[in-house]
């Protein structure tokens, strides 16, 4: 096995500690007793927290985030599978068409996208709907969710799906037990993949959210226009412990390298 050298790793030391300072400075920053955003010299304390689940603004926003990012990622899991099933199995005119037409989203900055919508939705009324503001979300993290689906897929032993056949199991058999659990770390990776990108999003959100919908980024947003004090720390830092736990759970589930980057 080839050893990275002293070089590439003092490299990727760096590339580490310039991706993680900003993240441990604003952690740091939320247990801050000061009104200011400093670091905390003398004591901790946990007075920025207590203030972001005492502010019902925020306590709002959240509970919007939280839903409105398990019902897209939970959509677009179903709508990926059936995608990601037809574009693998297969052959038809425009296959390739449709599967860079589901992936599109990726390509497309959010900024765009948000005025673009904004536009769609005033045109036909529906500004300010919950229901066409998970539509939107539903568009935006549907292709995370089918490419980990497809690369699951790809991978994917046919001869035991034949197998199952060939011994009479129905087809709708075989997929719930043999093709699904096969499958599920992807399922599983792309579910929670859609669900960060859907909580986290705010480029889009700014431009289709009204004020009974306003989701944890654009309150952000909105409260750091006004004044910027820890309490904007104290909420990055649950939103960033809310994502490594995650992250953390998924990996001891079924391991990220399995998930993301196809190892077994």
């Amino acid at each position: 096995m080839q050893r990275n050298g002293a070089v590439a790793l003092i490299f990727h030391a760096v590339v580490v500690t310039f991706m993680l300072a900003p993240l441990v400075v604003i952690c740091l920053v939320a247990f801050t007793p000061a009104n200011t955003l400093t670091l905390p010299t003398t004591q901790l304390s946990l007075r920025w927290f207590e203030a972001v689940f005492d502010h019902p603004d925020f306590v709002a926003s959240f509970v919007n985030s939280l839903r409105l990012a398990t019902i897209a990622a939970t959509v677009s899991v179903v709508l990926a599978l059936s995608a990601g099933l037809a574009i693998d199995r297969y052959q038809f005119p425009g296959r390739g068409a449709l599967n860079a037409l589901f992936l599109s989203p990726l390509m497309i900055p959010h900024l765009v996208l948000g005025v673009a919508l904004l536009r769609l939705l005033a045109l036909i009324g529906a500004t300010g709907s919950f229901a066409w503001l998970t539509l939107c979300h539903i568009m935006v993290v549907m292709p995370y969710v089918l490419r980990l689906v497809l690369a699951a897929l790809t991978g994917l032993d046919r001869s035991v799906e034949q197998a199952a056949l060939t011994l009479g199991a129905s087809p709708w058999t075989v997929f719930r037990r043999v093709t699904l659990p096969m499958i599920l770390p992807g399922v599983t990776g792309g579910w929670l993949l859609a669900f960060i990108n859907s909580f986290d999003e705010l480029t889009m959100s700014i431009f289709i959210t009204a004020p009974a919908t306003v989701t944890l980024p654009v309150r952000m947003y909105m409260y750091a226009t006004e004044s910027i004090d820890p309490m904007m720390a104290a909420v990055s830092a649950l939103m960033i412990a809310l994502t490594a736990a995650a992250m953390l759970l998924l990996d001891r589930v079924f391991g990220l390298d399995k998930i993301l980057v196809g190892q077994s």
